[in-house]
């Protein structure tokens, strides 16, 4: 847009020079082939283009000397190729028409150099404009990409920092659970022991009832004590960790898992969803000819999804609840069977499918608060 207003500027400026000669049907023809030529000009980008019609201006002018009136701006596209060596052609043939003129020679000739500096100031400017502005939005795009990958850094960061400190709790649950099953629950089995004992010895009746209230104390802490490391153990399980080991332990064929599953996912589901990938890939290693699998854990916003899948094939596709299973009819469907009741007893869903490989698709609801 600058340098229409350049070139607009410098044609507006050409104009005084109706000033010294009268206008007449060779000044308007001069004027149409500079406003084609400036349009053309702006348009492309061919440098030899611009300095071939240039060129044919310039020799143009030896038949239309009215022509040498708009040359500024005509220079002005040879200042944007860099191309001087026309513009000093263009500038002496110029010299040369005003010279051969009769009157006004020298105002004449003077005010044409002076449209050309301008012509000159006008595109350096422009062009320093341009690159600055190219500079700046590179500079923004630059500035733009950077906060962009640090904030993708700094997301991963933080969800690093989450899932350490997750397993750090959960190792830290484990811990306290094995502690307290390993000392306090000890001190309470040889307590225990020690008051049954007590009361077998024991020859006082005043003491019978005292020795009771005290074994039925100590039976009720064992039973606490045991309740809470058993909960402390299965919160202690990491979903994550347990899946992956299973998915790099299987030998049959490659196993890519695709995990997506928030930190607080119930202890059931845990225990739900590793007894099924474990049934699924004895499933594939003992019934099936796969030779890639896949396994992908998604918690959604109201439930949980677990997809188990490979490109297996097997000997009985119609019957899709007796896939990957025992040909023993007294074993057949167990697997798939225990895989259904688990996902029901959590009022979930199961479809298994057999058409290109095998696919075991479960949903579970989330409990709602």
């Amino acid at each position: 847009m600058n340098r229409i207003q350049d070139m607009g500027f410098l044609i507006l400026f050409s104009f005084f020079s109706l000033l010294y000669c009268k206008p007449d049907y060779g000044f308007v023809l001069a004027f149409l082939l500079c406003l084609c030529f400036c349009s053309i000009g702006y348009v492309t980008e061919s440098s030899r283009g611009h300095l071939a019609a240039g060129l044919i201006l310039i020799s143009f002018s030896l038949f239309l000397p009215r022509l040498c009136i708009f040359f500024p701006a005509v220079f002005y596209i040879f200042f944007m190729d860099h191309l001087y060596i026309p513009v000093s052609a263009g500038s002496i043939l110029c010299c040369y028409h005003i010279i051969s003129a009769d009157k006004n020679r020298m105002l004449f000739l003077m005010w044409i150099f002076l449209l050309t500096a301008l012509s000159f100031c006008l595109q350096r400017r422009t062009e320093i404009s341009e690159n600055l502005e190219q500079n700046l939005m590179k500079l923004r795009d630059d500035s733009t990409e950077k906060n962009l990958l640090l904030a993708e850094k700094n997301r991963m960061l933080v969800e690093k920092q989450n899932s350490e400190i997750y397993a750090a709790t959960l190792k830290e649950r484990n811990r306290i659970a094995r502690e307290i099953h390993d000392n306090v629950g000890h001190l309470l089995s040889r307590s225990i022991l020690l008051t049954g004992a007590a009361k077998t010895v024991n020859k006082e009746p005043a003491l019978d009832s005292v020795l009771e209230n005290l074994d039925q104390s100590l039976n009720q802490a064992m039973t606490s004590i045991r309740t809470s490391v058993h909960d402390l153990h299965d919160d202690s399980i990491n979903l994550k960790e347990a899946v992956t080991g299973l998915a790099s332990e299987f030998q049959f064929c490659p196993i890519t898992l695709d995990y997506d599953m928030g930190y607080e996912v119930p202890k059931e589901i845990k225990y739900c969803f590793i007894s099924i990938i474990k049934e699924s890939l004895s499933n594939i290693s003992r019934h099936s000819s796969a030779t890639e699998g896949h396994i992908t854990l998604r918690e959604h916003p109201a439930l949980y999804q677990l997809c188990v899948e490979d490109n297996g094939k097997t000997s009985d596709p119609s019957n899709k609840m007796n896939v990957h299973v025992s040909s023993d009819s007294r074993s057949r469907g167990i697997g798939l069977s225990n895989i259904k009741d688990r996902v029901e007893s959590l009022k979930g869903t199961l479809q298994i499918t057999a058409d290109n490989g095998f696919r075991l698709f479960i949903t579970i609801p989330k409990e709602q608060e």
